[in-house]
């Protein structure tokens, strides 16, 4: 079957026609802009899976344990882990708002909370 491409054009086309979401597959592959796009309109974008945005680098060892990770010597402990990853997330959200993907920056400070062993 064949893919299609959407564009940040296609994207705005499809909104202003009324269409507020679309189911991404492996048959359906979006730009970039497109993807950004998509999000500044608040349009939904509908996984058969879960995938990372257009461009973003896959990076298995980022999610796997590092030997010797932990917590580095004299470093503060959080309160609470939950805790630490909400006041980051309220405060990225806030600085950046709609031009982030929440469920990104969810991942994102997950991987940096472990890889430094606060997580």
């Amino acid at each position: 079957m064949a893919k299609e491409f959407y564009t940040e054009k296609d994207i705005e086309d499809l909104f202003r026609r009324g269409m507020t979401s679309l189911v991404v597959n492996d048959n359906v592959v979006l730009t970039e802009l497109a993807y950004e796009k998509a999000n500044r309109l608040g349009m939904q974008l509908v996984r058969e899976k879960p995938d990372n945005p257009p461009g973003a680098p896959v990076r298995p060892y980022i999610a796997q344990p590092q030997p010797g990770a932990g917590t580095p010597a004299g470093a503060p402990a959080a309160s609470t882990d939950g805790d630490l990853h909400a006041r980051i997330r309220e405060a990225v959200l806030a600085r950046l708002g709609g031009q982030v993907d929440a469920t990104l920056v969810d991942t994102i400070i997950a991987r940096v909370l472990k890889q430094t062993g606060v997580q």
